[in-house]
């Protein structure tokens, strides 16, 4: 891995913190337990685009890891890593399909929601956690556009970016 490249994703990974940071500091209560808008996963979007699946995932495990040890506890370590793994498999499969970046993001942020209810229904030992599927699926299609968008702008800007329309 060369200096540049090792720099980047250090960079990926410190925007992801921060953002985590961001959002603990600012909860958002939308009426469903749980429910964020998920920045952080801006810049696990931008490194599969900027790099690829292998970093991604890098980005993706360092910031989980990192916030879950300096924000969170073991709970939300669990929920995030379950969230995490679910969501990251549909991202890389649906880029792989040739959505756009916002349907990669919308997939991926759906599909963090549904990895987290069913770590919530492993931990609980109850279905009744389902009832707030149709909420979070609703709010991850919402979260997953909009950052999306936001990083299909980024990805324009940034020197060395990938045109996102070819790959």
């Amino acid at each position: 891995m060369n200096n540049r490249k090792l720099v980047t994703l250090a960079l990926f990974i410190t925007t992801a913190l921060m953002l985590s940071y961001i959002e603990s500091l600012f909860p958002f209560f939308f009426g469903v337990p749980g429910m964020k808008l998920g920045l952080a996963n801006l810049a696990v979007v931008m490194a599969l685009y900027f790099y690829g699946w292998r970093e991604a995932v890098l980005v993706n495990v360092l910031r989980i890891v990192l916030s879950g040890v300096l924000f969170g506890n073991l709970f939300s370590l669990l929920f995030s890593l379950g969230g995490a793994l679910v969501s990251f498999v549909c991202m890389v499969s649906a880029r792989k399909m040739g959505l756009s970046l916002y349907g990669v993001s919308m997939a991926g942020a759906v599909f963090h929601n549904v990895g987290q209810l069913l770590i919530a229904v492993l931990l609980v030992q109850t279905v009744e956690v389902g009832y707030y599927a149709p909420f979070l699926l609703a709010a991850g299609l919402v979260t997953g556009f909009l950052i999306g968008a936001l990083g299909k702008e980024l990805l324009r800007r940034i020197p060395g970016g990938r045109d996102i329309d070819r790959g």
